[in-house]
C-alpha cells in the first residue's frame, strides 16, 4: 500500500489540503496538483505540481493509482461539468480510480431515487445552483463506461474547522442522519473516509456518501 501513488487535484483548497494530509499520514506517495503553488502548504514529502485542471493532459496523470478531484467553484458553475468532462477524456481507458469530492444535494430522499435532497423545500435556496451543478457531475459520470470513478457526497452540514474524530459512516445513495438526527461531519473525517474509499476495491462506478457519527 505504501507504494500507491495518489494525485490530488485542486489540492490547495479546504477539502484538497486535508485529503493530501490524510494520504501522507497513511504513508502514500502523494502529488498535489495546484493552480498556484504559492497558495498551498504541504508536507515536504509531497510532490507539488503547478498546473490548472483544464490544462492537464493524459501524460500528467499516468502512473497514478488513485486520482482525487477536489475541484470547487462558486462563481462560474458551468465549470463543474466542463472540468469532469475534461478529466473523463484524458483518463479514458485508465485503470486509475478517480474519486470526486461531490455535494450532498444530489443524495436521494427515498429508495426509489425519485427525490433528491435539493428537491426538498428545506434545502437552502442559496445553495441550489451549486448543488445542481454538482449533481450534473454525478449524472455525467453515470454515463461514462471507460473510467473507474466514485462520487463521494459529504454530509449536508459540512464543517471545515471541526476536529477529526474517526467516527464516521460511509453510506449509499440515500440521505441518512446519525443518532443525533443530523447529516453532519468534519472535513477531516470526510478526508479520512475518502482514503478508505480510495483503498477499498469494492467501491467502483458508484456514488457513496459520508456522515459523522
Amino acid at each position: 500500500m505504501q507504494n500507491l501513488k495518489v494525485a490530488v487535484l485542486a489540492a490547495s483548497g479546504k477539502a484538497g489540503s486535508l485529503i493530501v494530509e490524510e494520504a501522507v499520514g497513511r504513508g502514500l506517495k502523494v502529488s498535489a496538483f495546484v493552480r498556484d503553488s504559492k497558495k498551498g502548504k504541504f508536507a515536504k514529502e509531497v510532490e507539488v505540481v503547478q498546473k490548472d485542471i483544464f490544462k492537464l493532459e493524459s501524460k500528467d496523470l499516468q502512473g497514478f493509482d488513485v486520482i482525487i478531484d477536489a475541484f470547487g467553484e462558486w462563481q462560474n458553475l458551468s465549470l463543474h461539468k466542463k472540468h469532469i468532462e475534461h478529466l473523463a477524456q484524458i483518463l479514458k481507458g485508465s485503470q486509475a480510480k478517480l474519486l470526486v469530492v461531490g455535494g450532498a444535494g444530489s443524495l436521494y430522499m427515498d429508495t426509489s431515487h425519485t427525490t433528491r435532497l435539493y428537491d426538498t423545500k428545506e434545502f437552502p435556496s442559496e445553495y441550489l445552483p451549486l448543488a445542481k451543478a454538482q449533481g450534473e457531475v454525478l449524472d455525467f459520470l453515470r454515463g461514462v463506461g471507460d473510467i473507474h470513478w466514485v462520487f463521494v457526497s459529504p454530509p449536508a452540514i459540512f464543517v471545515y474547522d471541526a476536529p477529526k474524530t474517526g467516527k464516521y459512516k460511509i453510506i449509499g445513495e440515500v440521505f441518512e442522519v446519525n443518532d443525533k438526527g443530523e447529516s453532519k461531519g468534519s472535513y477531516a473525517d470526510y478526508a479520512s473516509a475518502m482514503l478508505d474509499i480510495a483503498l477499498d476495491s469494492q467501491y467502483d462506478r458508484q456514488r457513496v456518501g459520508v456522515i459523522g457519527l
